[in-house]
């Protein structure tokens, strides 16, 4: 416990000035997770480092990350996806050129990883160039969903949500973190008018939408870790795992927060 504690105010010193400041500095940091992030899928697939398809998958997250405008001065690219396009599909080749040591299953991982983790940090850029206000929302219904379903579950949680993948999580527990995150919510939006651009009614469904959301985040890589049979994404963030193992929720919850409010 002392060293989750001593982990997570070490991580919050570093993370939330770079938040506050945006712009370039916490997009390195975000490049940086993003690239940590994919080295642990690759560990668990017991890929090198160095070999050509964790570059192309560095190469490919990095790419998916950065923001649209930087595309638009790249000569016939013009867009991330041409991009990932050239990328998923050199490791197709890759299939064919390896004498058997990576095959098609080998390639799907790695591209459905990098479209996973890519996307789900560039909208997490993308959120705070709207304001940190927009940005704090998505983290603020993860944690308070995460924190709500640990401290109900363990109340009164009976009934098993996924057994097979997360034997702790119950149902009990994870609609008391959806609630608790719509009440802080509702909360925030009637002290302190927060988020006035949207009204009460949408706000609450964003809410509701985006704890439900961070939650399939959890279960999606727990099941990814049952299916490679490992405790933890990695282990550099001592008492917490890996990157992989404290954005989970927010690499769904982000671009979810970005589709909804264009449909909103």
């Amino acid at each position: 416990m002392k060293t989750r504690v001593i982990t997570a105010v070490v991580a919050l010193i570093i993370f939330v000035p770079l938040l506050i400041r945006g712009g370039a500095p916490l997009l390195i940091l975000t490049l940086i997770m993003g690239v940590i992030a994919m080295s642990e899928i690759l560990r668990m697939k017991h890929r090198f480092f160095v070999s050509a398809e964790a570059w192309v998958s560095f190469i490919g997250v990095v790419a998916l990350i950065l923001p649209n405008s930087f595309w638009q001065d790249i000569p016939l690219i013009k867009s991330a996806h041409i991009f990932f396009y050239i990328l998923a599909f050199l490791l197709l080749l890759h299939t064919v050129f390896s004498r058997n040591h990576f095959n098609f299953d080998d390639a799907g991982t790695l591209t459905l990883a990098m479209l996973y983790i890519g996307t789900g940090f560039h909208y997490f850029f993308q959120a705070d160039t709207k304001g940190l206000a927009t940005v704090m929302f998505g983290m603020l219904i993860v944690w308070l969903t995460d924190s709500g379903a640990y401290m109900v579950g363990r109340a009164i949680g009976k009934h098993k949500l996924a057994p097979k993948i997360s034997p702790n999580k119950t149902w009990e527990g994870s609609i008391g973190g959806s609630l608790v995150a719509v009440i802080v919510v509702a909360s925030l939006y009637t002290i302190f008018n927060w988020l006035p651009a949207y009204n009460f009614i949408e706000l609450l469904l964003f809410a509701v939408v985006l704890s439900i959301a961070g939650q399939l985040g959890d279960l999606i890589e727990s099941g990814l870790k049952r299916h490679f049979n490992v405790k933890d994404s990695g282990n550099i963030l001592p008492g917490h795992g890996g990157i992989l193992d404290r954005f989970d929720s927010m690499l769904v919850v982000m671009p979810l927060m970005s589709i909804l409010g264009m449909l909103i």
